[in-house]
């Protein structure tokens, strides 16, 4: 099933199972749909297993937003206190769409008590008291803590509840065939000699300087390898730090939870050379939960630190929020600068990242599902760097074969079911789910323009290049930073969309006189990142502009192209 198909399921208030390997597109299909209710003023509950998950998706967890905190037993008393609770009722009853992020997490014991909660708060008989519940995830990842605990799939309210399978089959994330059959054959426990050749090509002895020097991201079992060699890494460096402390407004449990769940510490060190990793997804910036840098300096006015990404983007990290929503207004939030040291992470911070490359040590990996996540983190084979692994990297959890072949099986059923449906069946389902929970069927212009206007911010740097304006007047014009506006330039440039004529007056003469330098010495060190060329010069000329030059020859080589 593809994303489309898998929303156009969603739009008919039907309760789903969405899931399908890393890298499908379930976030993004999730994504998609919470803006296509809001564009119709419907307004669903966003909630997580955890709290790394919640602050992912804009949600809490599912254990606060229920009410049943860490309870393991939901006995009539604690019923009672929950459903009389005014503000715990108020946020159910208005509850029309209820979304449950990475769903393997979640035991069944927990999502009875939800369940339980919700119906009697809504005094319906119908599961979950008749709101749309969206379950998602990938049962081959991270399994509910706990020995005995059951999959979610095995409770009694998946059962009453059951939704239709939304398998979805396509990729975004791995495009290599060979690493693709790795994985494939690690969740059909099929794992054999032809596979371990291809990982044996991965192994490294060395964690030092696995890939010709570069610094990559180490995944660790344990938190304690992870803080270890962060603190170690960073002390290395002789430069004084720069000290970012966490900014937070809200009831406190809202912010303690948001806290447990911010992949960027409360009190983040940075120093000049220190490698660090995005921890939110930013569009107009460039980058997402995962790209790797390296910090190259501090804005002088604010202090905000500059890093340069592995494909050479240069970015200033401005402070970003963390929120707890509900109905469209913010109940807590934390603000940090989005990075944290990435000399190394724990596998259970990784779920949900895309890596470039990591070096992975899997050696002390000790349950199922962990070897998976940690392996499916990375883009490609060749961006993969093993130190060791044990047998139970490559296990997955025997109830989740047979139930993951039934998945399918009723994924494709649901697909024929409404492929076999006419459009303007479907059509009507969607507006009649709209009409059912209190929706608008007019969109909002309003919020249709928003996104319209953050799809476009490319071309809206391009259309003032175009009229002649320098780099710091578009900056200014758009609220932007320099770097931010040179990172759209070098993207139209590559795209075709921007020539070296349009993008000449962005060059004094100074630096056109300089340029054959500079071109000689990015040949000279065979690079094409600032860094070098920067160390090279010892500071002498700053990063704009070498970027500004490096923009030049980009132009150039496209127009000769």
């Amino acid at each position: 099933m593809t994303q489309a198909q898998a929303l156009t399921i969603l739009k008919t208030g039907a309760s789903v199972f969405l899931t399908g390997e890393p890298g499908a597109g379930k976030t993004h299909t999730i994504n998609e749909y919470v803006r296509y209710l809001r564009e119709h003023d419907i307004e669903p509950a966003i909630t997580a297993s955890t709290g790394i998950a919640a602050t992912h998706i804009h949600g809490q967890t599912i254990h606060s937003w229920s009410g049943i905190g860490v309870r393991r037993n939901l006995s009539s008393y604690d019923l009672d206190t929950i459903t009389t609770t005014e503000y715990l009722a108020r946020r159910i009853q208005k509850t029309k769409v209820l979304i449950i992020d990475e769903i393997s997490m979640i035991d069944a014991q927990t999502l009875d008590m939800v369940e339980a909660v919700c119906r009697a708060i809504k005094q319906l008989q119908e599961p979950f008291g008749g709101i749309q519940v969206i379950l998602v995830g990938d049962f081959f990842q991270l399994p509910p803590v706990g020995n005995q605990s059951q999959f979610a799939f095995e409770s009694k309210a998946w059962q009453v509840l059951c939704p239709l399978v939304c398998y979805i089959t396509e990729q975004h994330r791995q495009s290599d065939d060979r690493f693709l059959s790795i994985l494939s054959a690690i969740r059909k426990n099929e794992y054999g000699e032809a596979h371990h050749e291809y990982l044996q090509e991965r192994f490294v002895a060395n964690q030092d300087s696995p890939s010709g020097g570069e610094t990559l991201t180490r995944l660790f079992s344990h938190n304690a390898d992870v803080d270890t060699l962060n603190t170690k890494e960073l002390e290395k460096i002789k430069s004084p730090a720069r000290t970012f402390t966490m900014k937070s407004k809200g009831k406190d449990s809202l912010v303690a939870s948001l806290k447990k769940g911010c992949l960027s510490p409360e009190k983040l060190d940075l120093k000049i050379g220190a490698t660090v990793m995005c921890t939110k997804n930013s569009r107009e910036k460039g980058f997402v939960n995962g790209t790797l840098g390296t910090v190259i300096d501090f804005e002088p006015a604010t202090t905000y630190p500059i890093i340069t990404t592995r494909h050479g983007d240069t970015i200033t990290m401005e402070p970003m929020d963390w929120n707890i929503e509900e109905n469209g207004s913010i109940k807590a939030s934390i603000t940090q600068v989005p990075l944290r040291l990435a000399w190394a992470i724990t596998i259970h911070k990784s779920q949900g990242m895309s890596l470039d490359a990591a070096v992975m040590d899997l050696r002390e990996v000790f349950e199922y599902g962990q070897g998976y996540v940690a392996l499916s983190r990375v883009r490609s084979l060749s961006g993969l760097y093993l130190l060791g692994t044990n047998p139970r990297v490559f296990q997955v959890h025997p109830s989740i074969l047979a139930i993951d072949d039934r998945f399918r099986t009723e994924s494709e059923h649901a697909d024929v079911l409404f492929g076999d449906m006419a459009k303007t069946a479907i059509t009507d389902m969607h507006r009649n789910f709209i009409t059912a929970v209190g929706g608008n069927l007019t969109p909002s212009k309003k919020k249709v323009l928003k996104q319209k206007d953050t799809r476009d911010t490319a071309e809206i740097t391009r259309e003032l290049v175009a009229k002649g304006k320098p780099l710091i007047i578009i900056a200014s014009e758009r609220s932007l930073s320099p770097t931010t506006i040179l990172g759209h330039i070098e993207k139209l440039v590559e795209a075709g969309k921007l020539t070296f004529k349009d993008i000449e007056h962005l060059f004094d003469k100074t630096l056109l006189r300089t340029l054959p330098e500079f071109e000689a010495t990015f040949k000279k060190l065979d690079t094409t990142l600032l860094s070098p060329v920067f160390n090279h010069y010892n500071g002498k000329h700053s990063f704009d502009k070498l970027r500004l030059a490096r923009l030049a020859f980009l132009a150039r080589k496209v127009m000769l192209e």
